[in-house]
């Protein structure tokens, strides 16, 4: 009998609810102050990244190699035989190949480690549909090849108030910002296939960029069926009022509404607004 495992790291941004009812182990990022260090969503929450801010900038990091260890060890005394981990992209944290070093050292689980190309809810979904398939008993093999088939199906569109945290934070990327940052121009952040940031359009000013969006996403839906996620980094209202225009579009299977993950917080700034799209 295989026992499996569905494990990630806390930049999923899945609900609580969704991690304990699906058993699903969340590896914790890490947000580094000058005075002290905090477990992403286990010690710190989103808001108090938020409220610190001007006072200081966090960094970030990945989980501890020794959380790994401790996670493949316990899962080995509670006798799974087979784990499945999907994690943020290799394009933007180290965390997928830090795993998998410390996997080679498990050599009596069957362990398969998968690269999202992705972050949010965006790897949150992919999580998701892996716990699902394990409770429909399915085997292993079967749900890393559905995983691996529905790698692309989820896309990512989310805009900022400012680029100063992205520059900060050196995630950047292919994100072009400095002189149309001063000229008001708010790009329309995506992922590219490499699991990169990148700029999917420049916009003019706040209310356009959140207009854009809604734009995107009506598009990108239309012959489609999907789950889709609101996120935001302490912009709440403005989220929700975005979700009800989406909700009004038709096509939406399931809608989740969650603010992003401290660690995903420190890197963007106050004011991201975000959607995730998901084809089901």
């Amino acid at each position: 009998m295989e026992k499996i495992a569905v494990i990630t790291d806390s930049s999923c941004d899945l609900p609580q609810e969704w991690i304990q009812k699906y058993n699903i182990e969340v590896l914790p990022l890490r947000v580094i102050y000058s005075q002290q260090e905090f477990r992403d969503r286990v010690e710190i929450s989103p808001q108090e990244v938020y409220e610190n801010l001007e006072i200081e900038t966090p960094k970030t990091s990945l989980p501890s190699p020794e959380d790994a260890k401790n996670l493949f060890h316990k899962l080995q005394e509670q006798e799974y035989t087979h784990v499945l981990g999907i994690f943020i992209s290799s394009g933007l944290s180290g965390t997928y190949n830090m795993v998998k070093n410390v996997a080679d050292e498990f050599e009596k689980l069957t362990i398969e480690l998968v690269d999202s190309k992705t972050l949010s809810m965006g790897l949150g979904f992919l999580v998701l549909e892996a716990a699902k398939e394990v409770y429909k008993n399915s085997n292993f093999a079967q749900i890393i090849e559905k995983i691996k088939k529905i790698l692309h199906k989820s896309e990512l569109f989310y805009v900022l108030k400012t680029l100063e945290y992205l520059r900060k934070g050196g995630r950047i990327g292919l994100v072009e910002g400095t002189v149309g940052e001063i000229l008001g121009i708010k790009p329309i952040i995506s992922i590219d296939e490499d699991g990169k940031y990148y700029t999917y359009k420049k916009v003019r000013g706040r209310k356009k960029s959140i207009d854009d969006i809604y734009s995107i996403v009506k598009e990108k839906i239309k012959d489609k069926r999907i789950d889709i996620a609101i996120m935001h980094g302490n912009a709440e209202e403005e989220a929700k009022k975005l979700l009800e225009r989406i909700k009004d579009i038709g096509n939406i299977n399931e809608t989740l509404f969650s603010q992003i993950s401290p660690v995903l917080g420190v890197h963007t700034g106050p004011g991201l607004i975000g959607v995730v799209t998901f084809e089901v």
